[in-house]
């Protein structure tokens, strides 16, 4: 008797498609669509995309496609193999990007898009032109990356991707070498007149412009652009004095120190050190600004070299370096902190340690109190009648006497020591965490600090996240705070902490006060100058004008007139219209 054969395989079910596409389609809504509209949701974003819709593509291919395990499993071991060795072959800032994590944090959604597409495209054909289809597909999703490189991240995540091969704004820069029009040399006089911003945010270090106001109604009468320059990458301000302005930039292989002339912008005198520090995320070139003092300027290199250099010409009165001299290593993003003068020393920041060196000879005097690293500057105050210089580093706040870098208090609080500390009228201490990030640190503390018989005492009054400051720094205007809460403006009441208000979207950009006519000016991270009433009562901007191309985290100044405004890529002067005129 003939019995029917069992042994046929079972045929294979239509691969089930529709719940890898919509959890494709939702994880690029996440990734890619959601930050165009909320900018400051694209951290969240992408760890949305990311993560959540990774699993979601992970879980449906594994468990609910219907596609043959050899398939399944095949694609999900020659995804990561596929990634790891795409990362030997990237762009440096696609391989560091990102602590490292750039390219699988990209990679994730482009193959899990990739493999829905192939899954797609490929149900009908034979297994084996399905399998190499998919080899291929995986293969070309990673290669992709190698075409790619990065010009850094904004502050909220997003990434500046180009072509490989495109010219970055500093190899431009480069190319013109020699080309740039010379400028009469400056004469020692005009070098000695009295410092109009000799530093990091202004005479005090509080980002206030006293004795200036000027015309709002920008519509009438709007900024009139006296000049413009590219400029080597970089973070640093400027210094200014006379009509000469300092700042500091890189060149290829060379960090500079330059001079330029504040009136047509033309190069004075450049002071080349043979370093260069890059890091992926914001780039090349040192994160310092100078400060001038005694016709001399001051530098602190983002490697760590201190240069005392002649304001008038260039010239080296004398070289250190703060790395070497403490024993610390280079920071991630680099030494940051802009040197400070008091009396006769000159002090700078290294890793959330203070050192502090003659200001005439360079000779060490003396090393603070070691402690976690950060990318503030010394700012100097005087609390009690008693002058000490306040540093912001990763254990939270330091206070040392300037003459000999003795320990007077310290405030423990968990930080990145980023932003610049502040005082309140009946001088209390405001520190900020310098960690938001998409606006999501811990925000401003409150300390009072006294000094009574048995020493220093700093004690908390109250903790705001209605003010969440990344690297951005604050004001202190009339019992208020004003700032960047992530990408928005915020201000807060310094008598309890609470937020007053919050709006305008700026990026992660910059501001001074002009407190004489309650007036914020802000610059934004995309390099737009805005006015902004700096009043409790609710937020109103006044004009917005755009100023500069390109990513913008440098701080703003204002001398007279006549606002400077910089990049890494570009610096650019405006007269401003004054008021009543």
């Amino acid at each position: 008797m003939n019995t029917a054969q069992t042994d046929k395989p079972a045929e294979q079910k239509p691969l089930r498609l529709w719940p890898g596409v919509l959890a494709v389609v939702l994880q690029w809504l996440a990734w890619f669509v959601l930050p165009i509209f909320v900018p400051e949701a694209t951290l969240y974003g992408v760890l949305a995309g990311v993560f959540g819709g990774g699993l979601a593509v992970l879980l449906w291919w594994l468990f609910f496609s219907r596609a043959p395990w050899s398939e399944r499993v095949g694609a999900i071991v020659l995804m990561p193999v596929a990634v790891y060795a795409t990362s030997h072959i990237v762009h440096a800032s696609i391989a560091n990007g990102m602590m490292g994590m750039m390219l699988p944090i990209f990679a994730i959604p482009v193959l899990c898009l990739a493999l829905v597409c192939w899954a797609v495209a490929s149900r009908r054909l034979s297994s084996g032109l399905r399998r190499a289809a998919m080899v291929a597909t995986i293969l070309l999703a990673c290669g992709v990356f190698t075409l790619l490189r990065t010009g850094g991240m904004t502050g909220d995540g997003a990434s500046d991707l180009h072509w490989r091969w495109a010219q970055t704004p500093e190899e431009r820069l480069l190319a013109l070498a020699g080309n740039e029009p010379a400028a009469p040399p400056s004469t020692p006089t005009a070098a000695k007149t009295v410092a109009n911003w000799p530093g990091f945010r202004g005479p005090d270090r509080d980002g206030i412009v006293r004795g200036e106001q000027i015309a709002t109604d920008w519509s009438r009468s709007p900024p009139v652009e006296l000049w413009r320059r590219p400029i080597g990458p970089g973070w640093s301000s400027f210094a200014v004095r006379g009509d000469l302005l300092y700042t500091q930039e890189q060149r290829g292989d060379d960090e500079v120190v330059a001079c330029y002339n504040l009136t047509t912008g033309q190069p004075v005198w450049k002071h080349h050190d043979a370093t260069r520090f890059w890091e992926s995320n914001a780039g090349a070139g040192p994160r310092a600004t100078p400060t001038l003092s005694n016709g001399h300027v001051y530098a602190l290199g983002a490697t760590g070299i201190v240069n005392a250099l002649d304001a008038a010409d260039g010239a080296v009165v004398w070289s250190r370096n703060a790395a070497s001299d403490n024993g610390v290593k280079i920071p991630g993003w680099g030494f940051a902190g802009s040197p400070l003068v008091v009396d006769d020393v000159v002090i700078v920041a290294t890793s959330g340690r203070l050192v502090a060196y003659d200001l005439a000879t360079g000779d060490l005097r003396w090393l603070g109190p070691a402690g976690g690293g950060g990318y503030s500057s010394p700012h100097l105050v005087t609390i009690d009648g008693v002058k000490q210089i306040l540093l912001l580093n990763g254990d939270g706040a330091i206070s040392v006497a300037p003459a000999s870098g003795t320990q007077l208090w310290t405030y423990l609080w968990d930080s990145d020591g980023i932003v610049q500390p502040a005082l309140t009228a009946d001088g209390d201490v405001l520190i900020g965490t310098g960690s938001g990030m998409g606006g999501a640190g811990t925000g401003v503390r409150r300390i009072a600090v006294t000094h009574g018989p048995d020493g220093w005492a700093a004690l908390e009054r109250w903790t705001s996240a209605g003010l969440k400051p990344y690297f951005n720094d604050f004001v202190v205007h009339k019992d208020h705070a004003f700032g960047f809460d992530g990408s928005l403006l915020a201000c807060i009441d310094l008598v309890d902490g609470k937020r007053k208000w919050k709006g305008g979207r700026y990026g992660h950009g910059q501001l001074i006060l002009l407190p004489d006519q309650d007036l914020l000016l802000v610059l934004s991270e995309k390099g737009e100058l805005a006015l902004v009433a700096a009043s409790p009562d609710q937020f109103r901007e006044l004009a917005r004008f755009p100023a500069i191309e390109g990513k913008t985290w440098n701080h703003p100044v204002l001398v007279g007139d006549v606002l400077l405004a910089r990049n890494g890529q570009e610096m650019v002067a405006f007269r401003l219209p004054l008021a009543g005129r």
